[in-house]
């Protein structure tokens, strides 16, 4: 396990790299560093602007490198936005090294996480919330293919689809809350009453009649987010998905 001094001098490293790589003309700290938030399992995110477009697949193809060598990198994998490319390094140590690339001229705070180390940023865009009536409509989805899974007897199709679901509507609750979605980041801050709901939407054991339960109950438990939504829509699935 990595240490807060190993992670402070391993972004320090790559700050300094990116000053003396003339085709970074900006970059940035992002994450929860960005808002003094880190704790001992925080990684590390950075944002590099690069000044020609035509260079950043060399620049990539360049940090790799310097990620394997003089990090002894293990694995990587991209995650790609737009015109952004992250790169998501794995390290030893299990320090996981966030480097995200993107053309000067897209260059910008995506969200409240952003803290410009050296030069320009463009105005900030942050990202809208995921819409609650995106999230109903995965959740009914979810729910049918749940239905279809238990009815063919695929068990662990059908697990994953439960699960869907319950996560589904965990996300609406974070959404009525004002909480993020992404990736159960703000599940842990619902208040109690609100997430107690969700433990009996758990599958406890690959069995048929586990199953039913599960789903009968994650299944409720999104009808009650869709009704703080859309009261009436809520009843429409209730009458379709119920029956």
């Amino acid at each position: 396990m990595f240490t807060v001094e190993t992670r402070t001098r391993v972004r320090n490293e790559l700050l300094d790299a990116a000053r003396a790589d003339p085709r970074i003309t900006s970059a940035a700290i992002t994450g929860s560093a960005a808002l003094d938030a880190e704790d001992e399992w925080s990684d590390i995110d950075l944002a590099f602007a690069i000044g020609a477009p035509d260079a950043l697949s060399d620049v990539v193809s360049d940090w790799t490198s310097r990620m394997y060598e003089s990090q002894h990198a293990l694995d990587h994998l991209d995650v790609t936005a737009g015109k952004w490319l992250y790169r998501v390094f794995l390290l030893p140590d299990t320090l996981q090294v966030d480097l995200a690339f993107a053309p000067a001229d897209e260059f910008r705070a995506l969200a409240p996480s952003f803290k410009l180390v050296f030069g320009e940023t463009n105005a900030a865009h942050h990202a809208a919330p995921r819409p609650a009536r995106d999230l109903i409509g995965w959740g009914w989805l979810y729910a049918l293919h749940a239905r279809s899974s238990l009815a063919r007897k695929k068990h662990w199709q059908a697990e994953y689809m439960i699960s869907g679901l319950r996560d589904t509507a965990l996300a609406l609750a974070c959404v009525r809350h004002e909480l993020p979605t992404a990736h159960a980041r703000g599940v842990d801050a619902l208040p109690e009453p609100v997430v107690a709901r969700f433990d009996e939407a758990l599958v406890r054991r690959i069995e048929a009649g586990e199953l039913d339960r599960s789903v009968t109950a994650a299944l409720r438990i999104f009808l009650d987010e869709v009704r703080h939504v859309d009261p009436q829509l809520a009843l429409r699935l209730q009458t379709l998905l119920t029956t």
